[in-house]
């Protein structure tokens, strides 16, 4: 059923899966500890029914089906994944280590999307003490 959708919705799927992901995980603070699967699907649900523009574009009987509830399941096991298996560039490895170095810290991060949080921390951080 996901694969009979144009590929606009489709990409705008993908997109809002990835959006809403990083969103919550950086309100978590990228906290295994903290991660909860069924929280991340309660903030999914909520963005799309009241922000996403595709989902108004999906037919009732297609959001209905149980097979489509399942394929987009999967689809959003297959984004996690690739964000999370997604390494930081060495750019971003760069700048959060002479961050670190600077405020005397110590972040782990393991992929790019963790890394632009852990670096937007920093920065913020960096910033407060200049101010």
């Amino acid at each position: 059923m996901l694969k009979k959708l144009s590929p606009n919705i489709k990409s705008s799927i993908t997109r809002s899966i990835s959006q809403s992901f990083e969103q919550y995980m950086g309100e978590i603070g990228w906290s295994a500890d903290k991660y909860n699967i069924e929280q991340f699907y309660a903030n999914w649900r909520e963005y799309i029914t009241t922000k996403a523009l595709w989902y108004d574009k999906i037919p009732d009987a297609i959001k209905a089906d149980p097979e489509f509830h399942k394929e987009l399941a999967e689809r959003v096991e297959e984004v996690l994944i690739r964000i999370l298996n997604d390494p930081p560039t060495e750019e971003q490895i760069a700048q959060i280590e002479i961050l670190q170095e600077k405020l005397n810290t110590h972040y782990d991060y393991g992929c790019k999307a963790e890394a632009v949080y852990v670096q937007n921390v920093l920065e913020a951080t960096a910033e407060h003490m200049n101010n």
